[in-house]
């Protein structure tokens, strides 16, 4: 087993997560060391602060809390990782998004002396959303609360019980007890937690079934930049650059241009070294066509056969990250693939409410860290798949064309995470 897991970290401030991230990486090996180095003679203490192999940003390392995402690379003999490390602080909410958007597992850390609070639940929620299929609960701490085995038990039982009104099955969720500071079922088992018989986080994250679903998805492929070289060698070159965002391509394949719907074949897919047979889901290419069509970047070269809705106007799930509320009749832009379109919201379906795991229909308004059910209306036609069907052409974000903040992620056609 060698394959590749994506997973990322959540929390609530202070509850350990780049500690933990360290510990994982100090354990398995993962660390220069000129890199320990640099960690042992920044850190305070006789022994190296590990949380300092994440906390990478200055004002990150002063205040002692991580505030960006940070991506670490580490691997086994069993299996390779990319780990993003998420900031816990409720305003930092947008930079968990973005962390756990391509994430496998999360691991969700809480204080064992704090209990399963607001931020951990509200962290949940956003997982469950974006399709995040394992869910790790790690009980840090666990040595500040003297190992206590009924602790655990107590927050294991009422995180189960939140996250299976998520819709996750009872063996999506894993709980372990650790202490990422001392190591206890981080990577080597604790001899103070005698009374756990489970695994450790390590042998979890090395054994999980991942093996993704048959690819069923088919060709998404949004046109980034158009290439027309201008020496004389190739005066009749016309490639069409961008990286296939789902399904696969392949010479041959009869395709549809979106919005205008014109047909035609693939004649050819270009790389830097050299010309491909078909290229996967992730890969960047330039792909030839074999008519000479009027493509333009923010276009979307599809599966003929199998297009994406097109329309101008769908409902989305938004995780509401912005300052200013959103509500009805706000003007927005959605950027989509490569197209940037305004657009306004029509109307504010449905509000959940994480805590209560209840939906508050008709809000007036969605305010920062809102999730909310809204129907959207653009200024012009999107292909767009339904989020369950394809992650990259059925997820958006929501951008102020005032200053060109980002607002929101949305999620088209996306079910709230209620059963």
């Amino acid at each position: 087993m060698s394959d590749l897991l994506r997973l990322a970290t959540a929390g609530d401030v202070d509850d350990g997560k780049s500690t933990l991230v360290g510990r994982l990486l100090y354990d398995t090996k993962s660390v220069l060391a000129d890199q320990l180095d640099a960690v042992t003679a920044d850190s305070a203490l006789s022994t190296p602060d590990l949380a300092l192999l994440v906390d990478g940003l200055r004002s990150e390392r002063e205040q002692g809390i991580t505030i960006d995402v940070a991506y670490r690379y580490f691997a086994t003999p069993r299996r390779s990782f990319v780990l993003a490390d998420t900031p816990g602080h409720v305003q930092y909410t947008r930079n968990t998004v973005t962390g756990a958007s391509t994430a496998q597992l999360a691991i969700l850390l809480v204080d064992a002396r704090k209990g399963i609070r607001g931020q951990t639940r509200r962290h949940a929620a956003v997982l469950a959303l974006l399709g995040v299929r394992h869910l790790v609960l790690a009980v840090n701490k666990i040595d500040l609360v003297g190992y206590d085995e009924s602790t655990f038990t107590v927050m294991a039982k009422q995180f189960a019980a939140h996250a299976a009104g998520l819709g996750y099955p009872r063996d999506a969720v894993t709980a372990i007890p650790i202490s990422a500071l001392r190591g206890d079922n981080v990577v080597d088992r604790g001899g103070r937690t005698s009374w756990y018989t489970g695994p450790t986080l390590l042998e979890h994250l090395e054994s999980v079934h991942t093996a993704p679903d048959p690819d069923q998805t088919p060709l998404r492929f949004p046109v980034q930049y158009v290439i027309r070289p201008r020496s004389a060698g190739c005066p009749d070159y016309r490639g069409y650059a961008g990286q296939v965002a789902a399904g696969v391509v392949r010479c041959g394949d009869e395709v549809a241009v979106l919005p205008s719907g014109l047909r035609t074949t693939v004649a050819g897919i270009d790389t830097p070294d050299g010309r491909l047979v078909e290229a996967p889901a992730g890969q960047s290419v330039t792909l030839l066509l074999e008519h000479d069509l009027d493509v333009s970047r923010g276009d979307m070269i599809t599966a003929a056969d199998a297009p994406p809705a097109l329309t101008d106007e769908f409902d989305a799930t938004l995780c509401w990250l912005g300052d200013r509320p959103l509500r009805r009749g706000t003007r927005l832009l959605v950027k989509h693939g490569t197209r940037t379109i305004p657009a306004i919201a029509q109307e504010l379906l449905v509000r959940l409410d994480e805590q209560a795991l209840s939906l508050c229909g008709q809000p007036g308004e969605l305010v920062l860290n809102d999730i909310g059910l809204v129907r959207l209306r653009t200024a012009e036609h999107v292909p767009i798949d339904d989020y369950d069907t394809s992650r990259a052409t059925g997820s958006f974000i929501v951008i102020d064309p005032a200053d060109g903040s980002t607002l929101a992620a949305g999620l088209v056609g996306a079910d709230l995470p209620i059963q």
